[in-house]
């Protein structure tokens, strides 16, 4: 294993990204996080959206400055495209590209676009990322909280001569000096993010959760204790876990659950699992994935819409909303309001 450096607030130079004009491209999740953490550092920064979208109006009454997408891109520095993987082609040769010019800064918080091609930067621009590893209002939550997220950063293009510190810098801004933050590169922040959001942290774990509930209801148990043992649990599992490991898991559940963790769990995701693992990883590596991502949405998202509203209509999915509405400790403090970011 290399040396790990992680980067903390005492190693940047806050000041540096005080100086510069940012526009945010979007304000959906991490457009909303990110502009509002910027800003509350003493940022000058703008957000750069549609004159006749629904986030024009929420950004305002949040007292930021908005712009359409090509005024804001003239008048920044650095351009932070935050808007969905799937549009970002679009809007880059429609909206920024004719107004990008020479030392300007491009950025990103996910490596898809540049890495698959799908945009090509001109030469004179400084092409970086800052990717939180948290969505947009958990950015947002632990600023405010006095915390952070940690952050990637990496570097593709740097014609400024001074990118890694523009990133760092950036990256500090929005709370992630508080936590930490690691350097990559944005073909391994692309390929790993994919693999872990299909492998484990929605794919795999999506369809675990789902498939043991529907086991147990199958097999004549109630759903509403179905849920609770293999959904609402899984948080106080995870948090051991973020917190101390798979050790301190083991630690703090009962012998008996750690017993059936080291002799039930490999039957479940057994080496089979781990060789589709691997399929799945070279379809990443090999651009199919992408390309089958990007063709669906381009040509109106018939599948994914038909797999969203299956997964809205499931069982769970009615259980749980009647579960959480109901109990002590129902979500009186949702990070996510849709009607406001």
């Amino acid at each position: 294993m290399s040396d790990l450096k992680i980067y903390m607030d005492k190693d940047i130079d806050l000041d540096l990204i005080k100086s510069k004009k940012i526009a945010i491209i979007g304000f959906g999740s991490q457009g909303y996080g990110q502009s509002l953490n910027l800003r509350d550092s003493g940022c000058d920064v703008v957000l750069g959206l549609r004159e006749s979208g629904s986030s024009w109006q929420k950004a305002k009454d949040y007292g930021l400055n908005v712009m359409s997408i090509p005024d804001a891109v003239k008048y920044a520095d650095i351009v932070q495209i935050l808007i969905p993987d799937e549009v970002q082609a679009e809007v880059y040769k429609k909206d920024i590209e004719p107004n990008l010019r020479e030392g300007q800064y491009l950025m990103f918080s996910h490596g898809f676009n540049i890495h698959y091609g799908f945009i090509t930067p001109p030469k004179g621009v400084s092409v970086i990322m800052v990717a939180p590893k948290a969505p947009g209002h958990t950015v947002r939550s632990e600023y405010v909280a006095g915390k952070g997220v940690p952050s990637l950063i990496a570097i593709e293009s740097d014609i400024s001569g001074n990118s890694k510190e523009i990133a760092l810098s950036y990256a500090a801004a929005i709370g992630s000096g508080r936590t930490g933050i690691i350097e990559t590169t944005f073909r391994e922040e692309t390929e790993t993010d994919l693999f872990g959001e299909q492998a484990v942290l929605c794919g795999g774990c999506d369809f675990l959760i789902k498939n043991a509930f529907e086991t147990l209801v199958e097999a004549g148990y109630s759903p509403y204790m179905a849920y609770f043992e293999v959904c609402h649990e899984l948080k106080l599992i995870v948090d051991l876990i973020y917190q101390g490991g798979i050790e301190d898991m083991h630690y703090s559940v009962s012998n008996n659950a750690e017993y059936g963790d080291y002799t039930r769990g490999s039957r479940i995701i057994d080496s089979s699992v781990k060789s589709r693992m691997k399929e799945i990883l070279k379809e990443i590596q090999n651009g199919s994935y992408a390309k089958e991502f990007m063709s669906d949405m381009t040509s109106g998202g018939g599948k994914f819409k038909k797999l969203r509203e299956e997964s809205k209509n499931h069982l769970i999915e009615k259980v749980g909303s009647e579960i959480r509405s109901s109990f002590q400790w129902k979500n009186d403090n949702k990070l996510i309001d849709k009607n406001k970011n």
